[in-house]
């Protein structure tokens, strides 16, 4: 026999040498899919600002979104089909505020640039100028 080779153990003393390892993690349990928030059916109002005052109705049958404020009583319909949803109504509603807002202010710088016309007619100038003249020279004169 060689003397490199060292004599074989038994199987249980070469398991109880070893130096102890850790455990095994515990394997986690698959999680499920997540859950989807519910879309919002309550919204605020854009005319009087209050939280969960907006409701909103949809006939889908009819094909239409009602809309209604409980405080300020504010009211808006629009045309649905069966896709849509009480988030769709609202923001139908939110865009048309906005496109009333815009042809609101259209149409007031419109009305300003047609008011500035009136107001600067050229002979009005000089007329009210005439009287001025008028009243000064009255003072020149210092009495009745």
């Amino acid at each position: 026999m060689s003397p490199s080779v060292p004599p074989a153990r038994p199987l249980e003393a070469a398991q109880t040498d070893l130096p102890s390892q850790g455990k095994r993690k515990a394997a986690t349990k698959p999680q499920g899919p997540k859950k989807r928030e519910p879309l919002a059916t309550t919204f605020t109002c854009l005319f009087c600002n209050h939280e969960k005052a907006i409701q909103i109705k949809l006939d889908k049958k009819a094909g239409v979104g009602n809309l209604h404020c409980k405080v300020c009583g504010q009211r808006f319909q629009t045309g649905i089909n069966y896709l849509s949803a009480a988030v769709d109504v609202y923001s139908d509603w939110i865009d048309a505020c906005e496109n009333v807002a815009q042809e609101a202010a259209a149409q007031e710088a419109e009305d300003q640039k047609f008011s500035s016309y009136a107001t600067a007619r050229p002979g009005a100038g000089a007329a009210a100028s005439r009287v001025d003249d008028e009243e000064e020279e009255d003072g020149d004169y210092g009495g009745y």
